[in-house]
């Protein structure tokens, strides 16, 4: 083969191999559907984490209507998570075990989706009484939280109960908000902008934290078809 044709040909090669690959991924990206995330309903959990009023539930399941009091001692209902992907998860300001990994790893998803007006957090108190709103207020100021990015909430002992089991499906713990009952959980819950639940997550471990970031980061993509 003449020496010269073959260099001067090499810049035709490349752009052929260029353009071949660009081919081949545009056919196999067409190919490949987009990773969609389950939508729970309570049947499709573990039973002894809904509340027994549920657990024959098996579609449209939907996390109930919420009235609960912020850090800023601002009422926080559904209507400021309207159209939002949110993160939800229950701990408490004295827990010196799991709820302090939990709230530097909502910490950090919160670093990650910071400038990003479609995601959101949700803590509930889990010893609500204790934890009143000048609590939360400093806990929220230590540990960084961007208010109406990150709402660290208190309320009703058993309307926050009640959303643990028949909402979020959070507690393996048995208890209905009486003055005895105590839940505590490392689940995070990923909530849609239809408010079902799309994933569980190990709040302490920081693969799952990866895992919930690329969740959302789908359940994003997917909400925009």
């Amino acid at each position: 083969m003449d020496l010269k044709f073959f260099k001067k040909s090499i810049p035709t090669l490349i752009v052929m191999a260029i353009f071949s690959f660009i081919m081949i991924y545009a056919i196999y990206s067409l190919l490949t559907p987009e990773k969609k995330l389950p939508i729970y309903n309570p049947s499709d959990v573990n039973p002894k984490l809904v509340d027994e009023s549920v657990v024959h539930v098996r579609r449209n399941h939907k996390v109930s209507d919420f009235e609960l009091i912020n850090q800023n001692g601002e009422t926080v209902t559904q209507e400021d998570y309207k159209d939002k992907i949110y993160v939800a998860d229950f701990f408490f300001t004295r827990c010196m075990t799991i709820c302090p990994v939990m709230t530097n790893n909502i910490g950090k998803l919160q670093e990650v989706f910071k400038n990003d007006d479609d995601i959101m957090f949700l803590s509930h108190s889990v010893t609500p009484v204790i934890d009143s709103v000048s609590v939360l207020k400093e806990y929220a100021v230590n540990k960084g939280v961007i208010a109406g990015k990150w709402n660290i909430t208190t309320g009703s002992k058993k309307h926050i109960y009640e959303l643990a089991r028949k909402s979020y499906f959070a507690v393996l713990d048995e208890g209905d908000g009486g003055l005895q009952d105590f839940i505590h959980t490392e689940n995070f819950i990923l909530v849609d902008k239809k408010k079902q639940i799309r994933g569980f997550y190990d709040g302490t471990d920081n693969e799952d934290i990866q895992r919930l970031i690329t969740d959302i980061k789908i359940l994003q993509r997917n909400s925009k078809d």
